[in-house]
Parts: C-alpha cells; sequence; structure tokens
C-alpha cells in the first residue's frame, strides 16, 4: 500500500489518541482491533465499532534499543514495550522512566509524542 491509503484509519487513531479520546475497534464477535484492520482476524467480520480505550494499559513485554535505526538515532537509547489495554495489545515507545527500571507489569498510559530524530509524531506509553 502506498499513498494516503496505507495510513488510512492509522492516522486518525493516532489524532484520537492525541486528543485523549483513544478507542479500539470491536467487531460484531467481540475481538478487539486497532486500526486500519478491516476485517477481523480471529472470526472474518468485516463490521466493526469503535470502542473506548482502556486509559491504563499493562506492559507485556519490552525491549531497550541502544543502536538504532536512522529515523530513531537521536532517541537511543529507547525502549519499545507492547502492552496490554483491555482487548488490544500496542507496541509503543516507553518514555518517563530510566530503561533500567522498566517492568513487565507496570501500569501506563498512552499518548501522543514526537521523536527526537525527526519530529514525527510516534504513540508513546508512560508509567501511571
Amino acid at each position: 500500500m502506498t499513498g494516503d491509503y496505507a495510513n488510512a484509519g492509522y492516522d486518525e487513531f493516532v489524532a484520537a489518541v492525541a486528543e485523549g479520546e483513544a478507542y479500539y475497534l470491536e467487531c460484531a464477535n467481540g475481538h478487539g482491533e486497532l486500526p486500519p484492520r478491516r476485517v477481523c482476524p480471529e472470526c472474518g467480520s468485516t463490521e466493526f465499532t469503535e470502542e473506548p480505550l482502556p486509559a491504563a494499559g499493562e506492559v507485556r513485554t519490552y525491549t531497550v534499543t541502544h543502536v538504532a535505526a536512522p529515523s530513531f538515532a537521536d532517541d537511543a537509547p529507547y525502549v519499545t514495550a507492547i502492552a496490554d489495554f483491555g482487548p488490544v495489545r500496542i507496541t509503543a515507545q516507553l518514555r518517563g522512566i530510566d530503561p533500567d527500571d522498566v517492568e513487565t507489569g507496570m501500569s501506563v498510559g498512552l499518548g501522543v509524542e514526537t521523536t527526537e530524530t525527526t519530529g514525527a509524531d510516534l504513540l508513546v506509553v508512560r508509567p501511571r
């Protein structure tokens, strides 16, 4: 996918997170997904409703990047975490904590900030 179509749904999701109105998509059978999902991978449903994303998530796993790709070079070292937010998992940069102090199970909130390297928006989680 290229152009605007490639980001259709995702950009709206990031904007909603930035405005404090984060949501996830729920199919008719109750499976949670993140935009821009068009088909539920669990059941094949193509009908979704937008549901409010829980305010707090829980870190399930994480990794610390010391040598970053060029688009994140000025951000290193940084932590990338996968956190459960109710029925969905979100991958985001974990900020606001020393990388040595990160633990699985910690409570985090979701937001949007910018990269040090490019100034582009990205999803971040911060300890609650």
